[in-house]
């Protein structure tokens, strides 16, 4: 008795329609699982990166901060009287070739 009245409120064919009108999983079924993935990806190769580049508690270059200047160094070592003047400006010379100047 169910069955005849389910089948006289939602005929078969009704239903046999729907199912073949894009109710159905579809080819669309791996969209969600693709966009989880990307997702995870991303913030992972970002963890990744931030860890390569250094950046720990204390920032962007914090370790390289923890050193003493090499040019302060320098200075300390002409005033104190280990290099002549000429030794200092050739060093110094050295040391700013890779550093962009202020």
């Amino acid at each position: 008795m169910l069955t005849a009245l389910t089948g006289a409120v939602v005929p078969t064919e009704a239903v046999a329609h729907v199912a073949h009108a894009g109710w159905g999983p579809g080819p669309w079924w791996f969209v969600f699982p693709l966009l989880w993935f990307l997702l995870f990806a991303s913030v992972i190769f970002l963890v990744a990166r931030r860890a390569r580049r250094g950046w720990g508690p204390g920032g962007p270059g914090a370790w390289r901060a923890a050193g003493p200047d090499p040019v302060a160094i320098l200075g300390e070592r002409y005033a104190r009287g280990e290099i002549d003047e000429q030794e200092y400006r050739s060093r110094l010379a050295v040391l700013r070739e890779g550093r962009p100047q202020p």
